[in-house]
Formats: C-alpha cells, structure tokens, sequence
C-alpha cells in the first residue's frame, strides 16, 4: 500500500515525532483530508505501518523454510544472515523499528507497546534458539536466555543507526557482518578466565 511504504520511508528517516500528517500527505501526493480519511490520527496511521512491516519480516522469515530442524548454531546463522539480506535491502526496515523504539518509549504508550511486542516476538525466537543450543552443548551455559536475545536484537538495531551516520565512510555489510560474529562467537565459546555474565534473579 502506498501510504504505508510512504510511511516507513518518512518515518524511518525523521521520526515518529518530527513528522506530521502534512508531511505525509506531500510524501504520498495525497490531500490530508483524504489521508485523514483513510487514518483519523497520526498513530492510527503509525499503527498500521508497524503491523505491515512486522507482516514483511514474517513473510520474509518464513523463506528460510524449515530452519528450526537444523543444529542451533546454524539457526542462528540463518536467521543472521537472512537479516543481513533483507536489510542490505531495505535498511530503513530496521531504522525504523529503532527509530520508534527510541522515540516511543517516554512519549506515547501506544506505539511503544505495538513495537514492544512485535520486538518481543522476535526476541522470542532467538532466545528459543539460545536455549536450544544451550541444551544441546553448543551455545554456553552462563548465558540468560532472554537478556542475551534482546541484547542480540537491540544490538543488530543499534548497529543499522550507527552505520547510517557513518554511511559516507562505512559500507554497510562491515559493521553487520562484525557485528554477527561477535554475536556467535559470544555464545559460543567461552573464554578462559572471563566473567560469567549476569543471571535472571
């Protein structure tokens, strides 16, 4: 849909908050009473484009195929690089998830519950995955399950932000691709000597 992809791109690029309804009606050619037609509100509007983009994800997660009968170190892998490709792609995807979350979070309740919970599940997915390399020797022990998920989500969002300020000198596979392998080597292999990392009480 027109207005919703306009939506993403705009909000993706100047946040919830600086963008206006006017500013959308130029962005999609539309006049705002007819946009106000179709969305009575800025959130309502906000609404509706986390949930298609959230529909992009899955349906693009969902080419990966049966991926949860491979080994958890592959699953992960996957999932990473299937990530990787979607937002080599659309950058803004990502940008706009961490945009919102930032924004959202101190200054309206409703859209920081959508994108809550569309994180939630994502994070869900990948601390399913953790707890099954843990079970299966491949991923370590000391490692909290959830806090490891969503510093793996909220970290793969920050880095989409940093590279994007540093776009003019930094290509945006390097820091992604760096990033991955931190992330896999972290919870794979233990290092001698280092400290546990912190459990749930």
């Amino acid at each position: 849909m027109d207005i919703l992809e306009a939506a993403i791109h705009l909000f993706a690029r100047r946040g919830f908050l600086a963008t206006t309804m006017a500013d959308l009606s130029r962005a999609i050619r539309m006049t705002p009473g007819a946009l106000y037609w179709h969305f009575p509100t800025k959130e309502d509007l906000l609404l509706a484009a986390i949930e298609e983009l959230h529909q992009r994800c899955v349906r693009e997660f969902q080419l990966l195929g049966n991926y949860r009968e491979l080994p958890a170190q592959a699953q992960f892998q996957a999932i990473s690089e299937r990530a990787h490709l979607l937002l080599r792609e659309h950058r803004e995807y990502g940008i706009f998830f961490a945009m919102l979350a930032a924004e959202a979070a101190n200054s309206n309740d409703q859209v920081a519950e959508a994108i809550r919970d569309k994180l939630a599940l994502y994070a869900a997915r990948l601390e399913d995955i953790i707890r099954h390399g843990q079970e299966t020797g491949e991923f370590r022990q000391d490692v909290n399950a959830l806090h490891a998920a969503h510093s793996l989500l909220g970290g793969f969002l920050g880095v989409l932000v940093h590279q994007n300020l540093f776009r003019a000198s930094m290509a945006f596979d390097l820091p992604l691709a760096a990033l991955s392998l931190l992330m896999t080597a972290g919870i794979s292999h233990p290092t001698a000597g280092a400290c546990p990392l912190p459990q749930s009480s």
